[in-house]
C-alpha cells in the first residue's frame, strides 16, 4: 500500500500540470536524501544548457578558482583544466579527491 502524499499540482500556460511541489519532510522520507546530496538547478543548467563537466559547473557554481580548486585536491591546475574541459577522464581516486576538495559528493560530481 502507498503512503499518502500531500502535493500541490501546478498548472503551466496551457493549463496542463507542469510541476508538483512535494513537502520537504515527504520528499526525504520518498528518496531517502537530504538537499546535500542533490544538485541545484545551476549546477545542473551549466551541465545541460552550456555543456560543461560537472567539475567545472561544480567549481563555478561554488565560486572557486581552479587554482583553488587544484591545490585543495593535491594536483595541479593544469590536471584540473584537462579534467574540466572533458580532455581527460578522472581515475576513481582523483573523482573523491576532487569531490572533497569542492565540498560535495562523488555521485554528484558522476
Amino acid at each position: 500500500m502507498n503512503a499518502r502524499i500531500d502535493f500541490q499540482t501546478i498548472n503551466g500556460p496551457d493549463g496542463r500540470p507542469a510541476f508538483v511541489v512535494v513537502p520537504y519532510d515527504q520528499f526525504v522520507a520518498l528518496y531517502g536524501r537530504d538537499e546535500r546530496d542533490l544538485i541545484p538547478n545551476e549546477v545542473a543548467g551549466m551541465i545541460l544548457r552550456d555543456g560543461m563537466t560537472p567539475a567545472r559547473a561544480w567549481r563555478e557554481h561554488l565560486g572557486l578558482t581552479q587554482a583553488e580548486v587544484a591545490r585543495r585536491a593535491g594536483m595541479s591546475q593544469a590536471a584540473l583544466s584537462q579534467i574540466e574541459s572533458g580532455e581527460h577522464k578522472p581515475r576513481k581516486a582523483t573523482r573523491e579527491k576532487l569531490a572533497k576538495a569542492l565540498g560535495i559528493t562523488v555521485e554528484q560530481l558522476a
